[in-house]
């Protein structure tokens, strides 16, 4: 059974999740946005360019995430006994934590873009980068205290420092547009 709509008429649709958040409401127009005088094709590809900044942190941070695994496998492991917890396999743990790394650095991407700017201050570039590391690093150190957690949180800090440098470059050559100083 179904109806019909006399023209010029219209439906309202009530319900508290999309009173909540309307600008998800598909029954709404599409609102405008103008934000600090910027036009929506200017915001459009500010968050463009953040996306990408995203996307290289992501992969740069998964990539170096692996290379110290395989480091750790196949030389911290194999000469000092007391990093053995380092050892190297492929299961769900390991997938999840690598993909857990992948994240931390999609978010590094976009804070680190916003963080430096077109400035080339360099406490800030450290302080960003040391500031992701230190907090990934520090929990690792939380979780259980050995000389394997202290290498670990070491790792930690060089994988931003490799992603912060990735970015840099990506600027640089300009895959990503530095993010404009105020």
């Amino acid at each position: 059974m179904g109806f019909a709509l006399a023209q010029g008429s219209s439906v309202k649709v009530s319900s508290p999740l999309l009173s909540l958040f309307p600008l998800f409401n598909p029954l709404l127009p599409t609102p405008h946005f103008k934000m600090n005088g910027i036009s929506d094709t200017q915001l459009m590809a500010e968050r463009l360019e953040s996306l990408k900044a995203a996307i290289i942190g992501g992969l740069s941070l998964g990539v170096a995430c692996l290379l110290t695994n395989l480091c750790n496998s196949l030389v911290l492991v194999k000469y000092f006994d007391i990093l053995t917890s380092l050892q190297f396999t492929v299961n769900l743990h390991w997938l999840v934590s690598w993909a857990i790394a992948g994240f931390s650095g999609l978010l590094f991407g976009v804070t680190y873009r916003y963080i430096i700017r077109q400035d080339t201050n360099p406490q800030l570039k450290a302080g960003g980068v040391l500031a992701f590391g230190l907090v990934r690093g520090l929990a690792q150190i939380d979780a259980g205290w050995s000389w394997s957690f202290v290498v670990l949180a070491l790792e930690s800090v060089l994988w931003f420092v490799v992603a912060a440098i990735v970015l840099d470059a990506a600027i640089r050559i300009g895959w990503v547009k530095a993010f404009p100083s105020a």
